[in-house]
């Protein structure tokens, strides 16, 4: 990617999108190649038997070389557990996070996994969770999560976030900055929560610290708002979090992902202006929106006219940008 993309490639790559259908048909078609996304992620509404991934997958990755455009992420929930979007009997299905008891299963989990991925064409795992659940909440990331120990988790998180990049599958931790103290779903909610950065420090941070040490090339933002950290802001939308804390305080240079922005805690509370400032501004990477609606064609049009405004602004995105294309060399393309 050269600094002198156009605002349109700039706005394009910061979007990573879910569509609708089984194969590549008009409206994916028109996803990468008129709005240049930089992702997709599928669902169970996208998948049928691994030859049919293989094949919708084969074919989005050849359409976008065809119209010039990058490699595509192509993203997936595989936790293993309750959210695992590949079932059986095609894919091995495991029982979640908090049945690994120790490093030999976390390795299992994610050496299966990463194969089974691979060779359907998946080349990004949204996990490991990351998120420490204090012991005596039975909160809303208790059936996903590690443990309440950070030590623990973050030992177990190391194993998977390495064992998925040696076999070639990104690994995206999440939900930073920790959300194992929520009790309420974000996807219907919005939460706030007033722990002390001093707190997670001890706790929700430690393994996402190592995970950056670990060298993941991605960390998925939370959509609480951490009132004591940032009280104005989600996570997903807070330079605070994302740019002061993650980029600069903690030195992560891999992609900062937002959750997805369909869901209750910022869908319809934020108009598309501000989540487009909001975006520009933390310096995150990618926009994460997994249904197919017109939000995606507003976050395109108003971070393209953002970046139309303000030298500045382009600047910031073009980092973003050479940013998504380094991780996309070292993983996609042959050396």
């Amino acid at each position: 990617m050269t600094p002198h993309a156009s605002e349109a490639r700039l706005a394009g790559c910061r979007l990573m999108v879910g569509f609708n259908g089984t194969h590549l048909d008009a409206d994916l078609k028109y996803l990468i190649r008129d709005l240049g996304v930089s992702g997709i992620i599928l669902f169970k509404r996208n998948i049928c038997d691994p030859e049919q991934v293989r094949r919708l997958v084969r074919s989005a990755q050849d359409f976008a070389l065809a119209c010039g455009r990058d490699p595509l992420f192509v993203a997936v929930d595989q936790e293993g557990g309750e959210v695992a979007r590949l079932k059986g009997p095609f894919f091995t299905e495991f029982p979640g996070n908090p049945h690994i008891q120790n490093t030999a299963g976390a390795r299992r989990f994610a050496e299966t996994t990463s194969l089974e991925l691979k060779s359907v064409g998946i080349n990004m795992n949204m996990a490991p969770v990351l998120d420490v659940v204090p012991a005596g909440i039975d909160g809303v990331m208790t059936k996903r999560s590690f443990g309440s120990d950070p030590v623990r988790v973050s030992a177990l998180g190391r194993v998977v976030i390495s064992r998925f990049q040696e076999k070639g599958v990104l690994s995206v931790a999440k939900h930073f900055p920790g959300m194992g103290r929520a009790v309420k779903d974000p996807h219907v909610d919005p939460i706030h929560l007033p722990v002390l950065l001093s707190k997670m420090e001890t706790s929700d941070l430690v393994p996402f610290k190592d995970a950056v040490e670990t060298g993941v090339s991605g960390i998925m933002l939370s959509h609480l708002v951490y009132t004591q950290i940032d009280p104005d802001w989600p996570a997903s939308l807070s330079g605070v979090i994302a740019r002061d804390l993650l980029r600069k305080r903690m030195g992560f240079d891999g992609l900062v992902i937002t959750d997805d922005l369909d869901m209750g805690a910022v869908d319809d509370r934020y108009s598309i202006e501000t989540l487009a400032g909001r975006i520009l501004e933390a310096q995150i990477d990618v926009a994460l929106i997994c249904h197919r609606t017109e939000k995606m064609e507003g976050l395109f049009d108003s971070i393209r006219k953002s970046l139309e405004g303000s030298s500045a602004v382009r600047a910031s995105a073009a980092v973003c940008h050479q940013r998504i294309t380094r991780i996309k060399d070292a993983f996609f393309r042959p050396a």
